[in-house]
């Protein structure tokens, strides 16, 4: 199973989502995040069989700053596009 997230800062929620795919029967568990604290890439890396991380920068103040644009998206949107990819 592959876990991706947009970035990472506590890793507290992908911890859980790693957690909840073990007894699920999950063999392999890889986590891929484009930008992360590098403390928190140690600490997943204890929980994942593999973490790929692009990007984590020295100073870290938030996943936003890795990005040019990183409005948030509505649930609107969210339920359209799933409507025209299904």
């Amino acid at each position: 199973m592959i876990l991706v997230d947009d970035g990472i800062a506590t890793g507290a929620t992908m911890k859980v989502a790693i957690r909840a795919a073990r007894p699920a029967g999950t063999a392999q568990v890889v986590v891929a995040i484009p930008v992360a604290t590098p403390s928190s890439v140690r600490e997943l890396e204890a929980e994942a069989n593999q973490v790929v991380c692009l990007h984590t920068p020295e100073y870290f103040y938030a996943v936003g700053q890795a990005y040019q644009s990183f409005d948030q998206v509505t649930d609107e949107e969210v339920i359209s596009i799933l409507d025209r990819n299904s």
